[in-house]
């Protein structure tokens, strides 16, 4: 699931300053969350994080970015998962460039591996390439860079709401409604709707209706 609001109120943004993301560890239907509101880039390495929560079997509220160097051993074992996930240390060893400019290689290198430059930043210093304090001022350089680009709005509202609750739940329980297992009441409830066309369209949008 990823939403940047509470429900459907586009008022009450969710902070990433906050939290980023959250996994809840299940047997039949585990879960991950990200925060919508945090950048594209963030939210890769969020996603990443919380899955390695989810192979431990272990339920967690994250603050996971590629700039946190964390102190419990739970959270450096997530991120390490995650940074290696993305950008496997071996190939990245190989594909970088000596006496290229960094800013360059960061930005080659987030085409090549298809993350965010943030945590192509956070792994050419985990390969010794930039030291803590240079890595620190490049990392925030780029962040607040990022954080500047006019996203803009709009956009499908069907998929955007089917990203909000998870395509798989929706599918799930519009059929479930249909079926007559769950009452229209709770389903709107639950997808953050409040008419029956909007109802309708999202299970038409998503194959269901």
């Amino acid at each position: 699931m990823c939403n940047g609001v509470a429900m459907n109120n586009n008022r009450r943004k969710l902070d990433p300053e906050e939290f980023r993301g959250f996994a809840i560890a299940d047997a039949l239907a585990p879960l991950v969350f990200i925060n919508g509101a945090d950048t594209k880039s963030a939210q890769m390495f969020t996603l990443a994080h919380e899955l390695a929560h989810l192979w431990l079997g272990q339920s967690a509220v994250s603050d996971a970015t590629a700039r946190v160097m964390p102190d419990q051993d739970t959270e450096i074992w997530c991120n390490q998962v995650a940074a290696e996930f993305l950008v496997p240390m071996g190939v990245l060893r190989a594909e970088l460039r000596k006496g290229a400019a960094v800013q360059d290689e960061t930005n080659r290198l987030a085409r090549r591996f298809k993350v965010s430059t943030l945590v192509i930043i956070r792994r050419v210093h985990d390969a010794g390439v930039l030291s803590k304090a240079a890595y620190a001022q490049a990392y925030d350089q780029e962040l607040s860079r990022l954080l500047s680009i006019d996203r803009g709005g709009g956009g499908n509202f069907y998929l955007t709401q089917a990203a909000r609750a998870g395509k798989r739940f929706s599918r799930a329980l519009i059929a479930s409604t249909l079926e007559g297992q769950t009452l229209f009441r709770d389903a709107f409830r639950m997808l953050g709707i409040s008419k029956i066309e909007t109802f309708q369209e999202l299970g038409k949008s998503l194959g269901v209706a």
